[in-house]
């Protein structure tokens, strides 16, 4: 049974509405694996005032599904005309949680009968794209703007969605359709980009947007242990690659480390993503004691973890 189908009828969309060009912007000029960290840090060398640690209070405008919160303030903060960095933000805050999809009908009984759910899409210059939603709030006001009040609201995790679209022939991804200015159009080749880069679980990311728990930080240090992060790196005069560090107002030397190479596209550094491996990092903190940790995502929500909270990596290095 597909859990997803296109509605038969396609929703009003308000004009003027047109892709922004951010793939490209997503996807820096390649930097070199890091292969031996030096601790050596590169210009701009710090994120002095990281933005928010923490991700906005959870809410429920639909009970019993929670907004996206990250994702919905990022479209908040959208400028009337969005420019491809400004696109990114949005896209490097969609890598978390779930997004809201408008069901034509009753999504429980369609699903109980094992039916197709003919979900909300746009047409846009003679191309379709999938709509989907930050919140309730968001979702209620496409309700409003077109009054089809026939219509279920479901939750599904963000990379199923990502998925499905591009597993169609959908043109992309449309967020908060009626919610001008706060919404954002996500072209194919970006949602492309999105998932080849990233974890399979997100498990990062969700726990840095998640709520924080004595127990969070040692939950993100484990997970550094297996899955993929980046660090930023650029080119020195010298022709040689750095890797980008923060420094605290207190003196302490942190190495950058990045869910997701948009997250290092998203600070507008000029800055290239490079893989590394726990192994790697574990290397570069053993090897350079004045290292006093990792920031994790410096962009927001952020996490500082101390060498003992990275003790399980640092045993990798043993």
């Amino acid at each position: 049974m597909a859990l997803f189908s296109r509605r038969k009828k396609t929703d009003d969309f308000e004009p003027g509405v047109e892709p922004v060009a951010a793939a490209a912007a997503a996807d820096p000029a390649p930097a070199p694996p890091v292969d031996a960290p030096s601790g050596a840090s590169v210009e701009p060398p710090a994120v002095r005032a990281p933005r928010a640690e923490r991700a906005p209070v959870a809410t429920e405008t639909i009970p019993g599904l929670r907004d996206n919160v990250v994702l919905r303030e990022a479209l908040a903060a959208l400028p009337v005309s969005a420019e491809p960095a400004d696109v990114l933000e949005v896209a490097r805050q969609l890598m978390q949680g779930h997004l809201f999809l408008r069901v034509k009908g009753d999504a429980r009984a369609l699903l109980a009968e094992g039916k197709d759910l003919p979900l909300g899409v746009a047409e846009v210059k003679g191309v379709q794209y999938v709509l989907a939603y930050s919140s309730g709030t968001a979702l209620r006001a496409s309700i409003a703007a077109d009054r089809v009040t026939d219509t279920s609201a479901m939750g599904q995790p963000v990379l199923a969605v990502l998925r499905y679209v591009l597993a169609g022939t959908y043109a992309g991804l449309i967020i908060d359709n009626s919610s001008a200015p706060a919404r954002a159009v996500l072209p194919r080749e970006l949602l492309e980009k999105l998932v080849d880069q990233a974890d399979p679980a997100l498990q990062v990311k969700t726990l840095l947007s998640g709520d924080r728990t004595a127990a969070t930080a040692s939950h993100i240090a484990e997970a550094l242990t297996h899955v993929k992060f980046w660090v930023a790196v650029k080119r020195s005069p010298e022709g040689r690659f750095g890797v980008a560090e923060a420094r605290t107002d207190d003196g302490a030397r942190l190495i950058e480390l990045y869910s997701h190479p948009l997250e290092v596209a998203s600070l507008r550094r000029g800055d290239q993503a490079a893989p590394m491996t726990a192994a790697q990092l574990a290397g570069a903190l053993r090897t350079d004691e004045g290292l006093g940790g990792v920031i994790v995502d410096p962009g927001g929500p952020w996490i500082r973890l101390s060498r003992e909270d990275l003790a399980p990596l640092l045993a990798l290095a043993d």
